[in-house]
């Protein structure tokens, strides 16, 4: 009898297994057979989940959120139980984790590798289905995690105009972040910066839309490469789609109320670059709503244009907080509701352990509120991204590698390059620059930034910096050696309580010359009472763009002892600064130069390097001229030029300085602009070349500038549009002739109907050093 009973029991738990693994314990799932195509590994592993493992699947919870734990042990031990499946009940294993290194892993490459491995041990061995875990980081401008090599920041970057240079620093930045265990890197903003109040300013690149593409499609293939499986590649994740640059009163989560042609001609280009171009398979939705409707619950956002037209295949996360957006937008009133429309829309991914896709998600669709075909979609996504990574083959993260890769030598000879790269002479009056060290005896080095670490990293920069940092005073320390470098802080960013004013004219009064070195906090900033101080950086706006505390009377009163005076600025975005421009013979625009910053700024003062950086946004004179973008309508133009009076009549409207702009220590002729034909056909290619000369003593680099203009359209147009760029060197007297191709991608707008089409008319090609200094220029006629 026992016999036949233990026979029985040993027949129904087989049967039990074969019904629930689809076949006999001896064999391997289908989904785990590495033979079988993705398509059957999908299949398979999704007729195996329950309605609770597939919405763990879509949740890779930020650690900072104190749901996982207040403190660094408790939100170890949180993630431990999240990736197990019993952090929650009543939900399974989660889908991985959003910033897991940077917040709390701080001991460097070798923690970070060993816990995040030990994490998916844990999903691959103690979790019933064995799925591992999708580890995302943000990739800003490199790995944000304690040990990362840290680059210069957004506009810095947009500054170099140097594909090449932005291709070779963000696929070290995904060497770096798949070395430890990170399989996608995130906040890749390749939005125009369209206000300069706007905090987040610092993390994109450019005010132009083509300008931003070309920089979207050299990232993805950059991180994303041709194998993403590859152990040297990651998913980029592009942010924030489609945009938040122009949002209302400059407020980062204000709503986005522009027209559709703006969003076409301004805001989708870098995603359509990215994605149908590159194949970016990673996107955040953006904070705002766009045109009355939450980016987080609009399908027509995150699905027909971003799948349907773009042909986008990979994940779509939320931002932090994204889902409750759509409450407090006024769309749904309570989170399980929110999550419906945001999962409906096509909302994938939720990153901030928002109950709207956690158990709410699972009553939902239990109380058939919504289909569990929407889950079965998301996750589905979920699950190919985690395939086509080859995380059910290789999850994990090779330790002698990592140790090898992160922070090596020549990561660090390339943060050094970009900041050579990123530097932008706005003003050198007299040829105050360079500085000559071997007559130069003393210097004044004054500012709250003169050596300040934290203010020229950033944002999205690892909480804990393991890294020395080359400040500005190190770096003169370091290139001049020999010259006597008096310090004087002078004032903090912001407030009053550091009044250094009357030290600071002694030191400068004393000295050969005088380098003040202002700008912006870090967002992380704090005084000394503990009070954040932060000016710029996410969730940092501002209402003006002029400097804060008393750097402006710190100035004035350097500048007043008369001792030749250079302004340095560290900051993340615009600064109107037009006493300083009006008034300080040499400024150099530095913005966010990263670990080795001060080094490369040091460099060009002495003239160890050239200065090459333009400007890839427009510095306003005043808030007040807002926007104040170059590639403005023309009716703009009309009016500033025809007007009763004198536009503002209380402002210069011109610019301070023009999209494009920057100086160098040589100079740059420009002739024999030549087009291959004069009139072509709408579908046509023109060949458009022109000779650049070094006309001056020094070898150096040029970033020569393509802009069109429609003369006569059916809408209207903007006054100018970049439509090419090179950055060419040449020593002192050498010419190179520099080729460009303008096609129907560059001619074509959309039409009174929004359809996109190359109309027939005349267009005026301009070449030149910045959108305000043309050197040569002809018409190209459309026939």
């Amino acid at each position: 009898m026992i016999t036949k009973i233990t026979a029985s029991i040993f027949i129904f738990l087989s049967m039990l297994l074969s019904s629930v693994f689809g076949k006999t314990t001896s064999e391997k799932p289908l989904y785990l057979d590495p033979s079988q195509p993705i398509e059957v590994h999908l299949k398979d592993l999704l007729s195996r989940m329950t309605l609770e493992e597939k919405v763990g699947q879509l949740n890779m919870p930020c650690i900072y959120v104190d749901e996982l734990g207040e403190t660094i042990a408790e939100k170890m031990a949180g993630v431990k139980r999240f990736a197990a499946g019993t952090q929650l009940d009543g939900l399974g294993p989660g889908g991985g984790f959003f910033t897991l290194p940077n917040t709390i892993l701080h001991d460097g490459t070798r923690q970070q590798v060993e816990f995040i491995n030990a994490l998916q041990r844990i999903a691959i061995e103690e979790t019933r289905l064995g799925i591992p875990l999708l580890m995302t980081e943000e990739g800003t401008h490199g790995l944000m995690c304690s040990g990362g090599t840290i680059y210069p920041e957004g506009p810095a970057l947009g500054a170099t105009f140097n594909p090449d240079l932005i291709s070779r620093i963000y696929a070290a930045t995904a060497e770096e972040a798949r070395a430890i265990g990170m399989h996608q890197i995130f906040t890749l903003v390749v939005e125009p910066i369209r206000d300069p109040r706007l905090g987040r300013n610092q993390e994109a690149y450019s005010e132009d839309p083509y300008h931003c593409a070309r920089y979207a499609e050299t990232i993805v293939r950059a991180v994303q490469g041709d194998d993403i499986s590859a152990p040297d590649k990651c998913v980029a994740g592009l942010c924030h789609y489609p945009g938040q640059g122009e949002p209302l009163g400059g407020l980062e989560r204000g709503a986005m109320n522009i027209s559709e042609r703006t969003v076409r001609n301004v805001f989708l280009p870098p995603w359509e670059a990215g994605i149908k171009g590159a194949g970016a398979l990673g996107v955040m939705a953006t904070y705002p709503s766009i045109n009355g409707v939450p980016a987080h619950a609009s399908s027509r956002i995150l699905t027909d244009i971003l799948r349907g037209e773009f042909g986008f295949a990979g994940l779509v996360l939320s931002e932090g907080g994204g889902i409750e957006t759509v409450i407090y937008q006024g769309l749904a009133a309570d989170m399980q509701r929110a999550g419906q429309i945001a999962l409906a829309a096509g909302v994938d991914v939720g990153i901030s352990y928002e109950s709207g896709y956690m158990l709410d998600l699972i009553e939902s669709v239990r109380d058939g509120a919504i289909p569990e075909s929407l889950v079965d979609r998301a996750v589905r996504r979920v699950l190919r991204q985690k395939m086509r990574l080859g995380l059910f083959e290789n999850p994990y993260a090779d330790l002698d590698r990592a140790l090898d890769i992160v922070h090596c030598r020549a990561h660090q000879d390339l943060a050094l390059e970009a900041a050579r790269e990123c530097l932008i002479l706005l003003k050198n009056e007299k040829e105050l620059l360079p500085l000559d060290k071997s007559k130069l005896k003393s210097i004044a080095l004054i500012g709250p930034n003169a050596n300040d670490e934290r203010n020229q990293l950033g944002d999205y920069t690892a909480h804990s910096v393991l890294q020395d940092i080359v400040t500005v005073l190190d770096g003169i320390k370091q290139v001049a050696p020999a010259v006597d470098v008096r310090t004087v802080k002078g004032c903090n960013v912001t407030g009053e309580k550091l009044n250094e004013i009357s030290k600071a004219c002694d030191a400068a009064d004393s000295s050969d010359v005088a380098i003040v070195v202002l700008g912006e906090n870090e967002w992380q900033a704090r005084d000394q009472d503990g009070e954040r101080v932060g000016t710029s950086g996410e969730g940092f706006d501002a209402a003006t763009l002029e400097l804060t505390g008393l750097q402006q009377p710190l100035v004035e009163a350097v500048v007043a002892t008369g001792t030749p005076t250079v302004v340095v600025l560290i900051n993340g975005r615009a600064l109107a600064t037009p006493w300083i421009a009006a008034q300080v013979p040499a400024i150099l625009e530095a913005w966010i130069p990263g670990e080795k910053g001060g080094q490369a700024i040091a460099e060009l003062l002495f003239g160890d390097i050239v200065p090459s950086g333009k400007l890839s946004v427009t510095i306003p004179r005043h808030a007040g001229q807002l926007p104040v973008y170059y590639n403005h309508p023309k009716s703009k133009r009309y009016w500033l030029e025809h007007g009763w009076g004198i536009a503002y009549a209380d402002l210069d409207p011109s610019p301070l300085f023009p999209f494009g702009h920057g100086l160098s220590y040589t100079s740059f002729e420009y002739s024999n602009l030549f087009l291959d034909k004069k009139e072509m056909g709408p579908g046509a290619t023109a060949t458009i070349s022109v000779d650049i000369k070094n006309t001056g003593e020094r070898a150096g680099n040029e970033i020569v500038q393509l802009y069109i203009e429609d003369l006569v359209a059916s809408v209207e147009t903007p006054v100018l549009q970049l439509r090419g760029f090179e950055k060419i060197d040449l020593q002192a007297g050498e010419s190179k002739t520099v080729v460009f191709q303008i096609g129907p991608e560059h001619l074509a707008l959309y039409d009174q109907h929004m359809q996109r089409v190359v109309e027939l008319g005349e267009f005026r090609i301009k070449i030149g050093a910045s959108s305000a200094d043309i050197r040569c220029e002809d018409v190209l006629t459309v026939k």
